[in-house]
């Protein structure tokens, strides 16, 4: 008797599992989750699409888009935390090309989940096909002025985040 029980419980078994299409679907008549983007408007000169591009970042860090982050950035691109001390290089932290960059975003950028990122008050110089810019920083409850440091290249013929450098602002 203990036998049969247990070859019906295991056949059972095996029906059930045999049926289950794993995740149960969507409900209907919902539309796929978008993300909605900026419509970004043709730049008529270099210095309105580095605007642009730095407006993009921070756009991208607050919908949490790192394939739009990605298309932002050079792959040679570095990000350095100045730890609030501009000129003491040895307490920096760097993170050096695209994977690097990609961690921190994801790993320290977005789980901090900011309702907003700006840079105002930007200041863009343009020699040629390279760019630098100084911006100020306005990201969750951080509002400092003249705290990241920006370089751009143009490749390809469209301009690519080359660096960042933030926490340029002594102290807080």
């Amino acid at each position: 008797m203990r036998k049969v029980s247990l070859i019906a419980m295991l056949a059972m078994i095996f029906v059930i599992v045999g049926c289950s299409t794993g995740a149960p679907p969507p409900p209907p008549g919902l539309p796929p989750v978008q993300r909605e983007r900026t419509a970004t408007p043709a730049p008529t000169n270099d210095q309105e699409a580095l605007s642009q591009l730095i407006n993009a970042e921070g756009e991208a860090v607050v919908q949490q888009d790192i394939d739009r982050l990605r298309d932002l950035w050079a792959n040679d691109g570095v990000v350095t935390d100045a730890n609030r001390t501009p000129d003491n290089a040895a307490d920096d932290k760097t993170w050096k090309g695209w994977a690097a960059i990609r961690d921190r975003y994801v790993n320290i950028v977005f789980p901090s989940n900011p309702a907003f990122a700006e840079h105002p008050n930007t200041r863009i110089t343009i020699t040629g096909d390279s760019a630098a810019a100084l911006s100020d920083t306005k990201i969750g409850v951080t509002n400092l002025k003249d705290n990241d440091r920006w370089t751009f290249r143009k490749i390809d013929g469209r301009w690519k985040m080359t660096s960042l450098t933030f926490s340029l602002t002594a102290g807080r």
